[in-house]
């Protein structure tokens, strides 16, 4: 789990992608292979801006161990202005969001490994202001 969670830092603090040089398609999280151009394409790093909309969502009232002091609290499918679509919390009230919000990504704590352990970070959205 430590290795995994090292090998994705620029996923999980920078939105990094990729984007074939080929086709144009973005993809995130970053693959190795584009899926459309196969061996044809050529992958790039790409940085997602972290805005978008949310295409779908659901309230978690019953929530997995770790995360009941959360609880109730918003799970969506966020579709970003490139195109990829993320499953992310959203960071508001659970009345407040609505199919079309946008929002753009901000970084918050995820969890902690007890109440001495190791503090998990990671990307979540809320809702643009304005």
């Amino acid at each position: 789990m430590v290795v995994r969670s090292w090998r994705h830092i620029k996923e999980r603090y920078c939105l990094i992608g990729t984007k074939c040089k080929t086709c144009g398609r973005i993809f995130f999280p970053s693959r190795n292979i584009c899926p459309y151009c196969r061996r044809k394409g050529e992958l790039e790093e790409y940085k997602l801006s972290g805005r978008g909309k949310v295409y779908t969502y659901s309230v978690v009232h019953v929530p997995p161990k770790d995360f009941e002091r959360m609880a109730p609290y918003v799970i969506a499918i966020v579709e970003l202005e490139e195109g990829p679509r993320i499953t992310a919390q959203i960071d508001c009230k659970p009345d407040e969001v609505y199919i079309g919000m946008p929002v753009e990504v901000v970084f918050r704590r995820i969890k902690e490994d007890g109440e001495d352990g190791i503090i998990h970070y990671g990307y979540k959205f809320k809702p643009v202001e304005g």
